[in-house]
């Protein structure tokens, strides 16, 4: 499914204004070009985090902003939250020795950031590399598409009437993957941050036994224990932005942390397969994201609260939404309507998919997408 705008420019060219997530911003910056042709309308986005996009927005500094997560207190009368971006954050690595995927259950992880794993070849991790791996195998269907004149087929999976990707059968294979005796050097978000929100919400959820303290938007206040301890110093390590932390990380050998996909191989790091309720291994694609995200229930504006216990089968546990915040009522009706445009468009295949997919984004499909176009429809 895909939304739909004019390709001709209107009587009103709008310059939208908008700040917020720096999720959201590498979809935006690939996107926008192209809107700008289709609509004539002009997209001006600064990140600064979730946090300036909310307080912007607040403010009346911006025409929308993007969050990952919701105003805790302050928000606007009129706001509405549309789910218009998914993608994984991914569990990234830098293993030198070792050549071959890893896999991690949510414990290993939750030990892992909390610091009670300190290194590689821990028997926790040992366990989760020393197994059979069952990974789905999804059904797929042909379809083909235009794009800028050429016709292109491509390869999709085949949804069923909630949107979820049917499974068709499982690939499983025995896996002994050595793991080296080096010690983990962690880097975490040491800014306030959607992602590590989402994060730490994964690790309560899924491992509450280990990671006893609630979500937090700064990890280190979402960490359950006393993260300047002696043990942890020069070893569990903070950095800025999702850039920040994917950098040094890709510079320090035996090193983990977590970021948005698309981070992953400019800094040359390798994604571990999580292992999800269901028993399977699965990777950060948008079929997992996908699957996941369906099993998501929705509140009257429009947030989600993720299903983190889902049995579905090929369901990636760690996909997420960030949201484009606008309002139900625009004093400029035209500036409305561009808004309501652009989040449009964003939701389109033209964006999602083909300019998307090779970022590291998953397309919003199925039922999401239905519950999405309706809170874009409210913009006004």
């Amino acid at each position: 499914a895909s939304a739909l705008i004019a390709s001709s420019s209107p009587a009103f060219a709008a310059t939208l204004d908008g700040s917020g997530a720096t999720f959201a911003q590498p979809l935006i910056d690939a996107c926008k070009v192209d809107f700008s042709k289709d609509t004539g309308h002009t997209v001006n986005y600064t990140g600064g985090g979730s946090g300036k996009g909310r307080s912007d927005f607040s403010g009346n500094l911006v025409d929308f902003a993007n969050s990952d997560a919701p105003y805790s207190s302050g928000a606007p009368a009129n706001l509405i939250y549309a789910p218009v971006y998914a993608a994984p954050i991914a569990i990234m690595y830098n293993l030198p020795t070792v050549k071959e995927p890893i896999y991690l259950s949510p414990a290993s992880i939750a030990k892992i950031f909390s610091g009670y794993i300190t290194n590689w070849d821990a028997p926790e991790i040992a366990a989760d590399n020393e197994r059979t791996v069952k990974t789905p195998v999804y059904e797929t269907r042909k379809i083909t598409t235009t794009n800028k004149g050429k016709k292109v087929t491509k390869t999709v999976p085949v949804l069923d009437k909630n949107g979820k990707a049917k499974v068709k059968s499982y690939n499983t294979k025995t896996i002994n993957i050595d793991l080296p005796k080096q010690q983990i050097t962690v880097w975490y978000r040491s800014d306030s941050s959607g992602t590590s929100e989402n994060f730490t919400n994964y690790l309560n959820k899924s491992a509450g036994s280990v990671w006893t303290k609630a979500k937090n938007k700064v990890f280190k206040d979402s960490f359950p224990g006393n993260i300047n301890d002696v043990a942890n110093l020069g070893r569990v390590v903070g950095a800025a932005s999702s850039t920040g932390v994917s950098q040094l990380a890709g510079k320090t050998p035996y090193s983990i942390t977590y970021a948005e996909v698309n981070y992953a191989a400019a800094n040359k790091l390798k994604i571990a397969n999580l292992i999800n309720p269901a028993g399977s291994s699965v990777a950060p694609d948008s079929t997992g994201v996908g699957a996941f995200l369906a099993s998501a229930s929705q509140d009257a504006n429009g947030f989600l609260t993720y299903d983190y216990a889902t049995k579905e089968k090929g369901a990636y546990p760690l996909g997420i939404v960030s949201y484009l915040l606008a309002d139900t009522k625009y004093p400029d009706a035209a500036k409305a309507k561009a808004v309501k445009d652009f989040a449009n468009y964003i939701l389109s295949t033209k964006c999602s998919k083909d300019v998307g997919g090779p970022l590291g984004f998953s397309v919003i499909d199925g039922e999401l997408l239905k519950k999405s176009l309706a809170q874009v429809a409210k913009i006004g």
